[in-house]
């Protein structure tokens, strides 16, 4: 089951607890995040054009260059530990990846200095802060039923973990801030400064592909 779902393993590399597995669908996420990342950090951000209620003329809103210095750095940061959770064999590591990638992505809003966005951005936070409850807690079940968190061991354990399973998917969903919760985060992307906004979108969608794939997988 885990061979067809993540392609030939061509090894794995262990630091202490932390387990990194590469895999050829490993390999492809934790690419496309580190490409990404490297690009974010390349890139200035754009420059975008406001509508003025009862005027004419269009408002140029710029990126401030402190403001600039501490989204850059979280994207960075989130690039990061999108490209972490796509390699780790441990289901505690990847939920460790998971809330820092949820963190990192208020942090790339947070800097703006627009009501809409700081409420989009606190609304989004409650709800990560929320998720992590069972996140780490369907983590802990698994490990108390099974006595291992390990992506390579769990496959092999003849125990049925669907509660557990549907658990880690809620609190991966509110990290993400898929439906239902994406209301409390939709604000945040009227922000001026892609492609700092664009990191959001696509370690949302590779930490999904990812979570899927573990879940298939155990």
């Amino acid at each position: 089951m885990i061979s067809s779902i993540i392609g030939q393993l061509f090894g794995i590399v262990p630091f202490g607890d932390i387990v990194f597995g590469f895999s050829e669908f490993s390999i492809i996420g934790f690419v496309v995040a580190l490409i990404f990342t490297i690009v974010v950090y390349l890139t200035k951000p754009e420059k975008q054009l406001e509508a003025q209620k009862f005027r004419v003329e269009d408002k140029l809103e710029v990126v401030s260059l402190e403001e600039l210095k501490i989204r850059r750095m979280m994207a960075i940061v989130c690039g990061i530990a999108t490209a972490g959770a796509m390699l780790t064999y441990d289901l505690f590591d990847y939920a460790l990846f998971l809330t820092l990638v949820g963190i990192a992505n208020i942090g790339i809003v947070s800097a703006v200095k627009k009501d809409w966005v700081l409420n989009a951005s606190y609304q989004y936070g409650l709800i990560a802060m929320i998720a992590t409850l069972p996140l780490f807690g369907s983590a802990g079940m698994i490990l108390a039923k099974t006595g291992t968190l390990s992506l390579f061991e769990l496959p092999k354990i003849p125990t049925s973990l669907l509660f557990e399973k549907i658990i880690f998917a809620a609190g991966m969903a509110g990290e993400t801030g898929i439906a239902p919760f994406y209301a409390s985060k939709a604000e945040m992307f009227r922000a001026p400064g892609s492609p700092y906004i664009l990191m959001i979108h696509l370690s949302s969608l590779l930490l999904i592909v990812r979570t899927v794939e573990i879940l298939l997988t155990i």
